[in-house]
């Protein structure tokens, strides 16, 4: 994580999470699902669908739709067999992009992800081609006034928890720990009465890729909304950094 300008790469995640807030309940969906689907559909046995569901609560989704997401994920509902699909390759830039999906028909996911990258003028590389750059990292955010980094080091110090990296920036916090440490993270967060708005078992790149360019920080990001929006699409990872510059840039052209 170290070497790249995480201050531009936290605004822009938040800028990109607050223009979002109407799609939370889909977000928060996807998250239980994937949860059910790797750890099962019991939260008192899966520490992952546990903070999933508290994101849910907190962002007041009702109880259906919770249970609906766990029962697609753990396999039942509809009886649809669900199949943990990934793809990747290269957008504008170089910027590598991976996007897991969730599918009862691989042949349409496919074929569909496939037309997106083909619209955006990116590459769809074959297994392996991108992802060697990022690892499995546990990943959480913290919103609000519990967005402190002394008081979150703390928390996890008498927790016993070692993470990797808390990155603030005003009200927004990102903790990233190894993967094994999940439900460590977790469980000192829950005591201390800290609700995490994401969390999950995150694709963190190694080195990031610093866009300059307006043209080219729009036309990824861009390709990356088109993705997130799409009904198969779980998670999508990338390893661009916007420069402040060109973060300014794109906010002004929003305003």
């Amino acid at each position: 994580m170290s070497g790249h300008n995480k201050w531009s790469t936290i605004k822009h995640k938040k800028g990109a999470a607050d223009a979002k807030r109407g799609k939370i309940f889909s977000r928060v969906s996807k998250e239980i699902i994937m949860a059910a689907k790797e750890g099962g559909a019991d939260p008192a046995l899966n520490a992952r669908l546990r903070s999933a569901i508290a994101a849910a609560k907190a962002a007041n989704m009702p109880n259906d739709n919770v249970d609906r997401a766990i029962k697609k994920g753990a396999g039942g509902g509809d009886g649809a067999v669900m199949e943990t699909l990934s793809y990747e390759g290269y957008a504008a830039g170089g910027v590598a992009v991976i996007v897991n999906c969730l599918s009862d028909n691989r042949n349409r996911t496919a074929a569909d992800i496939r037309s997106f990258f083909n619209k955006y003028n990116c590459s769809l590389g074959a297994s392996g081609s991108v992802s060697w750059k990022f690892h499995r990292k546990a990943k959480f955010v913290i919103e609000g006034e519990a967005a402190d980094e002394e008081k979150l080091f703390e928390i996890l110090l008498d927790g016993g928890v070692d993470v990797e990296d808390i990155s603030v920036d005003e009200d927004y916090a990102e903790i990233i720990a190894p993967p094994e440490a999940f439900g460590a993270v977790l469980e000192a967060l829950e005591k201390a009465g800290v609700t995490a708005t994401e969390s999950s078992i995150a694709l963190i790149p190694e080195n990031l890729i610093e866009v300059t360019d307006v043209n080219v920080a729009k036309s990824v990001q861009k390709f990356i909304e088109v993705l997130e929006d799409y009904d198969d699409a779980q998670e999508v990872f990338t390893d661009m950094d916007i420069s402040d510059e060109v973060a300014e840039a794109l906010e002004a052209e929003e305003d």
